[in-house]
């Protein structure tokens, strides 16, 4: 039987246990970092998140996190209670405190903070923002390609919940997850509100036919930067890329499957549905694209 995988599968670092935690300005041992049981990201998942990596003392991509991050708040009607310089220098000072260099990822959490009763009411949150940033050591560990299952659940409509909201409601995308497991895969193919391929719970979904790049159109995936990047990368390279709706149908016999996101980059796909992608291993494109994404990351180095 093949080992269970995730695609934020890490190496164990023992450093991770004497972490400190950045919780509302303190910096705190992870075992002592704490938010209120009336914390409204507790309550009803009412707040908003950003994962970074940090590759060589820089952190990847910064300024398009920043975006991400504060128009996720505006959408939501969340103020953070900081400016960009403000949360830049918070990321900073957790990194110093924890004297992390490379290989590290960083999740920062916003809610809209104490609430004063257990209800939905936006304004019984009355003491807030709650802002807690963790920072781990953190090595992709990924030992085979992912496998994947479709479920019933979907990305929805944005006047529901808008899927290209990192937000803390992720309900859906974890019982997606459940689903796909109890059908014997690592995560979830989810499709749109048409029937079209178009993320899993956690990453952004390409395949690769006959030499070209397919992604989803983008209304209903997440909004993801390594997706973006990707993208980019394949029409600076001359490699031709879609984005379009496209079904089961084609992506069953597709010559290549692979995911991306911030934390694995570009993770291949062997099954989706008991069916092999390709040879079931990592494809010539994907290796190609996770070569010149590493070569992008690099020459953002000083």
């Amino acid at each position: 039987m093949q080992q269970d995988v995730t695609t934020h599968q890490a190496e164990d670092d023992a450093r991770n246990e004497t972490i400190l935690i950045y919780v509302n300005g303190a910096l705190v041992p992870r075992d002592q970092a704490r938010v209120s049981v009336y914390d409204s990201g507790f309550m009803l998942g009412d707040g908003v998140w950003e994962g970074l990596r940090l590759y060589n003392g820089r952190w990847a991509f910064l300024d398009e996190h920043m975006d991400r991050l504060f128009e996720a708040a505006k959408a939501i009607d969340l103020d953070i209670g900081m400016d960009r310089a403000g949360v830049i220098a918070a990321l900073e000072a957790t990194r110093e405190a924890n004297n992390m260099q490379s290989d590290v990822h960083a999740r920062l959490m916003i809610t809209r903070g104490v609430k004063v009763k257990p209800f939905q009411h936006p304004s019984l949150s009355r003491s807030g923002p709650t802002f807690v940033i963790i920072m781990e050591h953190s090595r992709p560990s990924i030992p085979r390609p992912i496998r994947l299952a479709t479920v019933p659940h979907i990305r929805g409509l944005p006047m529901s919940q808008d899927p290209k909201l990192n937000s803390h409601s992720k309900l859906n995308c974890v019982l997606a997850c459940i689903a796909a497991e109890k059908a014997g895969a690592d995560e979830a193919l989810m499709l749109d509100v048409h029937g079209f391929v178009n993320t899993t719970n956690a990453c952004n979904f390409f395949i690769v036919r006959k030499g070209a790049v397919w992604t989803s159109t983008g209304d209903y995936c997440m909004n993801g930067i390594t997706r973006r990047h990707v993208i980019d990368l394949c029409r600076a390279n001359a490699i031709p890329v879609f984005e379009r709706n496209f079904s089961l149908v084609d992506t069953y016999s597709a010559d290549e499957a692979f995911l991306t996101g911030t934390f694995g980059a570009q993770t291949p796909v062997g099954r989706i549905d008991g069916r092999i992608i390709g040879d079931g291993q990592a494809g010539p494109m994907t290796l190609r694209l996770r070569g010149l994404y590493a070569d992008l990351i690099k020459a953002q180095q000083p």
